[in-house]
């Protein structure tokens, strides 16, 4: 791909095609890190994939993009891959970003806030491309509530064992999403990924009887929020009160080392709104999610 060299003062730094949008470097991270906690629960999945793995990595599935105004400061961040999310400041760096994702292939779901969402569409383009769009709420928990007792033995880290019982559950849960089963696309990497996310400690699981009963994965953990996603109840449990047990349980763990708890849910799905309400969680924005063929 073909990048010219924009110069603000003393920073220098690619810029794609014509647009103001520049691939991050990991000389960036400080800035980029500044930028998203002002909104800490939106930004989380960001925020968590480059406390892990920093900003420029393969792991990430795909590139950070910055939008910077005339004085050189940040104005926006995106990362453009498989999952492109973009969070601008304004309309001058979504224009930005939505240029630069405009000219990624790979892309298979983009995420902005909702009200971002149409100006995104402007500049990136309608295409027969666009599979489906979805709005998600945005539900964040700040203090644990509910009662764990319901669960007769506590809730545990997922080990490589429990593979079989949690592959066919997330490919599913997935599929629901995006009307792709991921097995069917890049099984093996599909379970690689999995098998990554189980050794680094982000999913947590109950199970009884070689029955998985529970479970969620915890995509991104910082100071600020740890941010879910992934969570099922097995249906034979289900209106019994072992997912509000769970959830109580994983809530107050995780509170101990974030300030709150951040998923998003889909806005037609009111078992799910009711489930998370139940729990504690309130409703503190919108997004929209589109997927892409």
């Amino acid at each position: 791909m073909h990048s010219a060299l924009s110069t603000t003062g003393s920073l220098k730094f690619p810029v794609l095609g014509n647009s103001g949008a520049f691939v991050l470097a990991n000389s960036e991270t400080e800035a980029v890190l500044h930028f998203l906690p002002k909104k800490p629960a939106h930004c989380a999945y960001l925020t968590g994939l480059i406390h892990d793995h920093g900003l420029v990595s393969p792991l990430n599935r795909g590139t950070f993009y910055g939008s910077k105004n005339f004085l050189g400061e940040l104005r926006g961040v995106a990362l453009v891959g498989h999952a492109t999310i973009i969070e601008p400041a304004n309309k001058e760096s979504l224009k930005d970003l939505a240029e630069a994702a405009r000219s990624c292939k790979s892309k298979h779901l983009v995420m902005c806030e909702e009200r971002w969402a149409e100006h995104f569409l402007k500049h990136h383009g309608r295409d027969g491309s666009i599979k489906c769009e979805r709005r998600q709420l945005l539900l964040e928990l700040r203090w644990p509530t509910g009662n764990s007792s319901k669960n007769r033995q506590p809730l545990r880290l997922a080990t490589i064992k429990d593979l079989e019982l949690l592959i066919p559950v997330h490919a599913r849960l997935a599929c629901s999403q995006s009307g792709v089963d991921p097995r069917d696309v890049d099984r093996e990497g599909f379970v690689v990924r999995y098998q990554q996310r189980i050794k680094n400690g982000r999913t947590w699981v109950l199970t009884s009887n070689d029955q998985l009963i529970f479970k969620a994965d915890v995509i991104s953990a910082t100071a600020e929020t740890s941010y879910l996603e992934g969570v099922w109840v097995n249906p034979d449990v289900r209106s019994m009160g072992y997912g509000r047990a769970c959830m109580a349980e994983l809530a107050r763990m995780l509170l101990w080392r974030s300030r709150s708890i951040s998923v998003l849910v889909n806005d037609d799905d009111t078992e799910a709104q009711s489930f998370y309400k139940s729990c504690g969680f309130q409703v503190r924005g919108s997004y929209r999610a589109i997927f892409l063929s």
